[in-house]
C-alpha cells in the first residue's frame, strides 16, 4: 500500500493537504482512505461530514477508526477513534492478565470508566497504520493519506516502533524464556498461577506488532509531506523536522509552501508581509531543491469548506506572480524555472487581464496543485547508512549518516558498546553499528554538507591479524 504522512509546522494547513492529497490521489483511481487524528472537528468541518461514529462489533474486532465516509469516489475520510481503542485494548489485557490481578487482589477496570490517558494518540495511530495494511479483501485502499501532528510529534511518534522495541529486548531478553518449562512447577507450589508466561506472551505480541509497524514506516512505499507557511521561524522548525525524519530514516517526498500571500500589491502592510514570505520561499527552494520539489499554495482568502465550491473563485488581489518574479539568484536555485516547474502549479497562478485564471477556492483547486503520490515499490528501504573503506589511505572507516537540516550545536554522539547513540536537536536515536566498526575506535566525527561523518579506527586487539 501506498502510504503518504502529511506533517509540518504547527497551524500551517496540514489537514487541507492531507485533504488534497488524498483528493488527487482518488481522481487518479486510486482507493483512498483519508485518516486524520485530529479530535477538535476541524478535519469534520473541513470536509463538511458529520460526528464519525465508531465501528460496531466487538472491541477486539474493531478497526481503530471510526465508519469510513465515503467524500467522493474512491475516496473515503475516518478518524482514529482513541478512546474506544484503548478501551478496547485495556479490557483485553485485564482479560489476559486476570491471574495477577487476582494475586495481587485487584478489582479490574470497567469499560466504561476508562479514559484515555495522555500520550495514547499516538499508540492508537501507529496502530490505525498497521490496520490499514492489513485490511480484510475487499475493504482495503490503495494509497492511506494520514494527517499527522505537527512534525515534532511526528519524528517522535515514528520513532516510537524502534524505541519500544528496544526497550522489550532489555526489559525481557529471549533468553530468559527458557526458564518456561519450569513455571508450572513453580505455580503449583505456590499455589497460584504465575503471571510471567502471560507476561511474555504479551510481550511477544507487541513485538511483532511494533516489528510490523515498523516495517510500514521504513518501507520505500511510506512517504513524507512536509507543509509550511513560510516565514523566519518556520524555516527554523523546518531545519529541525528534516533533522528529525532523516534521522529515523523518513523519505520526504515533497515541501509545500501554503499560504502564500499575492505578490505586487500596492498595499505597504500586505507586500511587507508578502516580500517576507518571498525571501523564506527562496531560502526553501535553496535548502531543498533538486533533490526534493517544492509546491506553492496560494492563500485562498478563506478557509475552505467541502471537497468543491460552487461559488465562484475570485481572482488575486494585486499583480498577476509569473515565473520571473523570483530574484535572479532564487532561479538558480530554483529548478521550476523554464521547464521544471509542473503545469499544474502553472495553472494554479492567477493573471491578470481578459481572460484571467483565477485562483484556486477549494479542495478540489488544491489537489491539481500538490498532485497525488507517485507509485513506489512496497518493500524495505535502502539503509542510507554507508561505511566507506578509507583503511588504505588514511587507516580508519568512515560511517556516513545523511543529516541534511542539522547544526554542530545541537549534534552530539556517545559510543555505547556495540551501538552509537545520535541527538540531533530534540531528537534522539540509538543505532547498532555495522560489524566491522564494532571492532574498531571512534576516533573523531564531523558534520559536512548534510553528512554526519564519523571516523574509526581498527582496534588492534579486536581487529584480525595479517597473516
Amino acid at each position: 500500500m501506498r502510504t503518504v504522512l502529511v506533517t509540518g509546522t504547527g497551524g500551517a494547513g496540514r489537514t487541507t493537504v492531507a485533504a488534497a492529497t488524498a483528493l488527487a490521489a482518488a481522481r487518479e483511481g486510486q482507493r483512498t482512505l483519508l485518516l486524520t487524528a485530529d479530535s477538535d472537528g476541524t478535519p469534520e468541518a473541513l470536509l463538511g461530514i458529520g460526528t464519525p461514529r465508531a465501528v460496531p462489533g466487538r472491541s477486539a474486532d474493531r478497526l481503530p477508526w471510526s465508519v469510513p465516509a465515503e467524500l467522493a469516489p474512491g475516496l473515503w475520510a475516518a478518524r482514529v477513534v482513541t478512546d474506544e481503542w484503548f478501551r478496547g485494548e485495556l479490557t483485553a489485557l485485564q482479560d489476559r492478565g486476570h491471574g495477577l490481578l487476582d494475586l495481587l487482589g485487584a478489582t479490574p477496570l470497567a469499560g466504561e470508566e476508562l479514559t484515555a490517558l495522555p500520550g495514547v494518540e499516538a499508540i492508537a495511530l501507529l496502530r490505525a497504520l498497521r490496520a490499514a495494511q492489513t485490511a480484510p479483501p475487499g475493504t482495503g485502499w490503495d494509497v492511506l493519506v494520514v494527517d499527522m501532528p505537527p512534525a515534532p510529534d511526528t519524528v517522535a511518534l515514528l520513532a516510537l516502533p524502534e524505541q519500544l522495541r528496544r526497550y522489550l529486548r532489555r526489559l525481557l531478553p529471549a533468553e530468559r524464556q527458557a526458564a518456561r518449562a519450569l513455571r508450572p512447577m513453580l505455580a503449583q507450589l505456590a499455589g497460584v498461577p504465575m503471571p510471567a508466561q502471560k507476561l511474555y506472551e504479551t510481550a511477544e505480541r507487541w513485538e511483532r506488532e511494533l516489528a510490523a509497524v515498523q516495517g510500514v514506516i521504513e518501507s520505500e512505499a511510506t512517504t513524507v509531506r512536509l507543509v509550511v507557511e513560510p516565514g523566519p521561524l518556520a524555516d527554523r522548525a523546518l531545519r529541525t523536522a528534516r533533522a528529525g525524519l532523516a534521522l529515523h530514516g523518513c523519505r520526504v517526498e515533497a515541501v509545500i509552501a501554503n499560504r502564500l500571500l499575492p505578490t505586487g500589491t500596492s498595499d505597504p502592510w500586505l507586500a511587507a508581509l508578502s516580500g517576507q514570505q518571498q525571501d523564506a520561499l527562496k531560502e526553501l527552494y535553496e535548502q531543498w531543491t533538486p533533490a526534493v520539489p517544492v509546491h506553492e499554495l496560494p492563500h485562498l482568502g478563506r478557509d475552505p469548506h467541502g471537497l468543491g465550491d460552487p461559488r465562484p473563485a475570485e481572482p488575486y488581489a494585486g499583480e498577476p506572480r509569473s515565473a520571473d518574479s523570483h530574484s535572479a539568484d532564487s532561479h538558480s536555485a530554483d529548478p521550476r524555472s523554464a521547464d521544471s516547474r509542473s503545469a499544474d502549479s502553472r495553472s494554479a497562478e492567477p493573471h491578470s487581464g481578459d481572460g484571467a485564471r483565477r485562483a484556486p477556492a477549494d479542495l478540489a483547486d488544491l489537489a491539481r496543485v500538490v498532485g497525488a503520490p507517485a507509485a513506489r515499490p512496497d518493500r524495505p528501504a535502502p539503509d542510507p547508512w554507508t561505511v566507506e573503506d578509507r583503511l588504505a589511505e588514511d587507516g580508519v572507516l568512515l560511517w556516513r549518516l545523511p543529516l541534511p537540516g542539522a547544526d554542530r550545536d545541537g549534534l552530539s554522539l556517545v559510543r555505547r558498546g556495540d551501538e552509537l547513540i545520535v541527538t540531533v536537536a530534540p531528537f534522539h536515536r540509538v543505532l547498532p553499528l555495522p560489524s566491522a566498526l564494532r571492532r574498531c575506535t571512534v576516533s573523531g566525527a564531523g558534520l559536512r554538507d548534510g553528512w554526519l561523518q564519523v571516523r574509526f579506527t581498527p582496534d588492534p586487539d579486536l581487529w584480525p591479524k595479517r597473516l
